[in-house]
Parts: structure tokens; C-alpha cells; sequence
């Protein structure tokens, strides 16, 4: 695993990504086993969603604010701010295209 921007927030982030990878393979898992869901209708796919994502608060949300204060202050202490805030005018996040119907 990868070392964090700052030292102290390595185990942290060693934390977060093995919490993070174990309840990834467990959302994807009913997904290969069914061969993409087939079979199952669109409700019970957003009820798993669901369920998944509160599993995902409850076993790793804590660890990941943690991990993300950790981070943010580190980004303060080493001057990045202005950086991140400049990246972010010049090339700002934007909403995907809506899935095609169609398909």
C-alpha cells in the first residue's frame, strides 16, 4: 500500500484502504455471483445499494473522517491550499452525462 502526504497519516490510510477493499469485494460480490444481477429487479439492486452504503458508514466512515482530517491538515501545514483551490477553478469536477436510456 501506498504511503499518505504526511507520515502520520499512513496508518490511517493503511486503515481506511483495508476497511475500504473488504467491503468493496462484499458490494460487488452478489453482482459476479449473479452473473451482473441478472434476475433481480431494479428495487432490490437500490435496497442492496442501500444497505451496503450504510454498512460502509458504519464499519468505515469513522476511519475515512479521520483519515480525511488527517489529510486536510497536512495539505494546511504544507502550503497546498492555494494550490488545490487553483487546480480546482482550472479544471473544475463536473457532473457525468446521464446514463443512455437506450441501453
Amino acid at each position: 500500500m501506498a504511503h499518505s502526504l504526511s507520515p502520520e497519516c499512513t496508518p490511517l490510510k493503511h486503515e481506511y484502504d483495508a476497511c475500504f477493499n473488504t467491503w468493496f469485494e462484499g458490494y460487488l460480490e452478489p453482482a459476479i455471483a449473479t452473473n451482473n444481477a441478472k434476475g433481480h429487479s431494479q428495487g432490490q439492486r437500490i435496497e442492496y445499494s442501500k444497505l451496503k452504503k450504510e454498512e460502509y458508514d458504519r464499519k468505515c466512515g469513522g476511519i475515512w473522517a479521520k483519515y480525511k482530517d488527517c489529510v486536510q491538515k497536512a495539505v494546511t501545514e504544507k502550503g497546498l491550499g492555494e494550490l488545490l483551490s487553483q487546480a480546482r477553478q482550472e479544471n473544475p469536477l463536473r457532473e457525468p452525462p446521464p446514463p443512455d436510456a437506450s441501453g
